[in-house]
């Protein structure tokens, strides 16, 4: 998925938190990154306290002792270089298909963010590493699998670390995947030699899991938008009426998202031809379109009301300084639980829900265009020639399969919860699961909202000498013939082109230029 704003330039970080926009700019755009000098001057003040504990007579976690069940086990000075080389390496526990480059980005600029907030503990050499690693293109390779949510992401987290030591597997900027040490040597980066501490400052966070939720967030915000536009032309195409969408009906339930959501259909239907065709009360005879046409604003609404909640929960956790043991402000190392990733776990199966629902409203609009029992006088499956040809029918099917699948990853992940390290880490959040669940998701929706709009403007199209309103057309126009009426021809190459052009926001811009700005 990519949106249609291409950020380009540096984001600064260690001067408040980051905002979701820099998270798509770094990770997706390829934006460096910078550290503030404030941030200079406390990420050396906190390591000042973690040197000084570190030849303390009394164990500090992580510091001078192992780590989860083994936090007891006191480890002597000329150990402690091979203990944090040996949690990052033991650690780096993945398993499956190396995950996106954006994602591993996103979760690499989000733990610098937290190492840069002087929180941590970390040496300030250290983190100008990571800094220039990410900055260089360098991308280790961290597999699907491994993160239960708690400690944080570790296993994908400890996969990054391994791979500022010189170790590992890393992808460079031109993509070839190469040894660790090499792409280091040819950036000019020296690996790192951790110290105290440092190996639970670089792997103890929720940064891959709120990553992929900042993208999902700027992809829902583009897509939700596209959802209306959608709706909006099987209103058209279906000639259902827009008089439900009224301003003063939607305040009768003041949801903002419905409100948004109302007026971008009223955008899309205005000054439309085929709406204007059956306007008069004595010629047209339904009364009420049914809910999938009548109902989209209620539901696109609440999605929308559900992501303006789950923005919420993502920038808290972006100001967040996630560690365990953390120094706080006023210097003390204390031992806590904000590694839990329940905050960002729920957000992302919340989101999966709300998606699994627009997605199946959008798919019963499409499957209402192809019944000529219900699509108000087009022909079966809008065919060219119905029964030689077969028209969008198994357009349908595929919809219905991608709606069927997310049904089922609207299940959440966060419901569930498995013991480990004996039983010290008790109870997990499951998150890292939701975040993958949640990226096929998004696609999904995607996927789905690309048929509806391939149906639409094929029966947009076909109601001539009736003609769209100036959104209709400015879709139609750039979809550049796809969905266009005629025989049968070679449908998936159709799709993935309308696909491409909603996930890329050109049918939302399309959109715009022909309405103005879309809520």
């Amino acid at each position: 998925m990519t949106s249609a704003a291409q950020p380009t330039g540096s984001v600064t970080v260690g001067v408040g938190p980051p905002t979701i926009d820099d998270v798509v700019a770094v990770a997706r755009h390829g934006a460096t990154i910078e550290l503030s000098a404030d941030s200079v001057a406390e990420v050396a003040k906190s390591r000042a306290i973690i040197d000084a504990l570190a030849s303390d007579t009394i164990p500090h976690y992580g510091i001078s002792t192992g780590f989860g069940a083994l936090a007891n086990t006191s480890i002597p000075p000329e150990k402690r270089q091979k203990l944090q080389r040996s949690l990052v390496a033991s650690h780096a526990a993945g398993s499956g298909e190396p995950v996106e480059r954006e994602i591993v980005r996103a979760l690499m600029l989000l733990r610098i963010s937290t190492l840069a907030t002087g929180r941590t503990g970390i040496r300030p050499e250290t983190l100008d590493a990571y800094i220039a690693m990410l900055n260089a293109g360098i991308t280790p390779l961290v597999r699907e699998y491994g993160s239960l949510g708690c400690s944080g992401d570790l296993a994908p987290l400890a996969h990054c670390a391994l791979a500022l030591m010189g170790d590992g597997e890393v992808a460079t900027a031109d993509g070839d995947v190469v040894h660790a040490a090499d792409a280091l040597k040819a950036a000019g980066i020296e690996p790192v030699v951790l110290q105290e501490k440092e190996g639970l400052a670089l792997i103890n966070g929720t940064d891959g899991m709120l990553g992929t939720l900042c993208l999902a967030i700027a992809d829902l915000r583009m897509l939700l938008s596209t959802a209306d536009v959608a709706a909006g032309l099987s209103v058209e195409g279906l000639l259902g009426t827009d008089d439900v969408f009224a301003d003063d009906l939607q305040k009768l339930r003041p949801h903002p998202g419905q409100a948004k959501s109302a007026a971008n259909l009223r955008k899309v239907l205005d000054a439309s031809g085929i709406r204007d065709s059956h306007r008069d009360p004595h010629a047209c005879t339904r009364v009420q379109d049914a809910y999938s046409l009548r109902c989209s604003p209620q539901v696109i609404g609440a999605a929308r009301d559900t992501l303006d909640y789950v923005t919420t929960v993502a920038e808290r956790e972006l100001a967040a300084a996630v560690d365990n043991p953390v120094v706080t402000l006023d210097g003390r190392v204390e031992s806590n639980g904000n590694f839990h990733g329940a905050p960002v776990a729920y957000a992302l199966d919340f989101l999966a829900i709300v998606i699994a629902d627009v997605a199946s409203m959008s798919e019963r609009r499409t499957d209402r265009f192809l019944d000529r029992s219900r699509n108000n006088g087009l022909p079966p499956f809008l065919a060219d020639d119905p029964g030689t040809d077969s028209g969008l029918m198994i357009a349908q099917y595929t919809a219905a399969g991608i709606v069927s699948e997310l049904k089922r990853l609207a299940n959440p992940a966060s419901a569930d919860s498995i013991p480990s390290s004996a039983m010290q880490e008790d109870h997990v959040s499951m998150g890292w699961a939701g975040a993958r669940k949640l990226r096929r998701s998004v696609d999904g929706l995607t996927r789905v909202l690309a048929i509806e709009l391939l149906t639409a403007t094929r029966g947009i199209q076909m109601r001539a000498p009736l003609t769209p309103g100036p959104v209709g057309a400015a879709v139609i126009e750039t979809l550049d013939g796809r969905g266009r009426p005629g025989p049968d021809r070679y449908l998936s190459p159709e799709i993935e082109s309308v696909v491409a052009r909603v996930a890329d926001g050109d049918v939302l811009a399309a959109a715009t230029r022909a309405a103005g700005d879309f809520n």
